[in-house]
């Protein structure tokens, strides 16, 4: 699990409040509880919306008087609850196998009328639900823990008892992309992170720090993953 979390917006909001959904290869249960949602030019629907492998970062719009609530998942986690990936927002129809009791979760978190008890909510439920019954493969999970201490690609083999190939289903099955796609989101969010904590920090040298072959590498990354440049961090 990487996160949980609750938002609402003041019905006497003069304008929508808008966020960045930032690209971590994660993917996302929330629950439209109120109002209007959107996420990019896509309208949310009231009820429990299985968010698909994020890919890329995409703007949130939370209108006046919309309430919603969300569960993250780790990257290839989701696919592990679920059982099947979805290319857009899905409005869920019936309770998964491996996680029951999303639909009265829902009623539960409608009656709550703050963000705090929404919160709280969520986490009573999590702590008596939610148990993995199918684990991600080993070599899956060697490799994403690999990718996460800086492994290249290309020294993957060294670490993982199995081929390169094998590696790449696993990623295609699991997460929907490759392990090269994989570490393009990583590598984005780890500057974007950097810059954040060192505002002042060179963006030239912020790119050959985290493996782009030049500041203009690093702008093209951003724009087409994180959907803004350095600059703007």
């Amino acid at each position: 699990m990487q996160g949980i979390w609750s938002a609402s917006v003041s019905e006497l909001a003069n304008e929508p409040v808008v966020k960045l959904l930032h690209s971590e290869a994660c993917s996302s249960i929330w629950f439209s509880l109120a109002g209007d949602v959107k996420i990019g030019d896509t309208p949310i629907p009231e009820g429990v919306i299985l968010l698909p492998v994020e890919k890329v970062s995409e703007n949130v719009s939370l209108f006046p008087k919309s309430q919603l609530a969300g569960i993250r998942f780790q990257p290839a986690i989701g696919y592990a609850v679920i059982g099947q990936h979805f290319d857009e927002p899905t409005a869920l129809t019936a309770d998964p196998a491996h996680l029951p009791g999303l639909s009265q979760l829902y009623s539960n978190l409608k009656s709550d009328h703050d963000n705090v008890s929404r919160v709280n909510t969520l986490q009573r439920w999590l702590s008596r639900h939610f148990r993995l019954t199918k684990t991600i493969p080993g070599p899956l999970k060697q490799a994403l823990e690999s990718f996460n201490e800086n492994a290249t690609p290309g020294v993957l083999n060294e670490q993982i008892s199995v081929s390169q190939r094998h590696v790449e289903r696993l990623f295609k099955h699991w997460m929907e992309m490759t392990p090269k796609q994989y570490q393009r989101i990583l590598r984005v969010k780890r500057a974007i992170d950097y810059i954040r904590e060192h505002s002042r920090a060179n963006l030239a040298e912020v790119a050959h720090q985290f493996g782009f072959s030049d500041q203009a590498h690093m702008t093209r990354e951003f724009r087409a993953i994180a959907r803004i440049t350095p600059g703007k961090v």
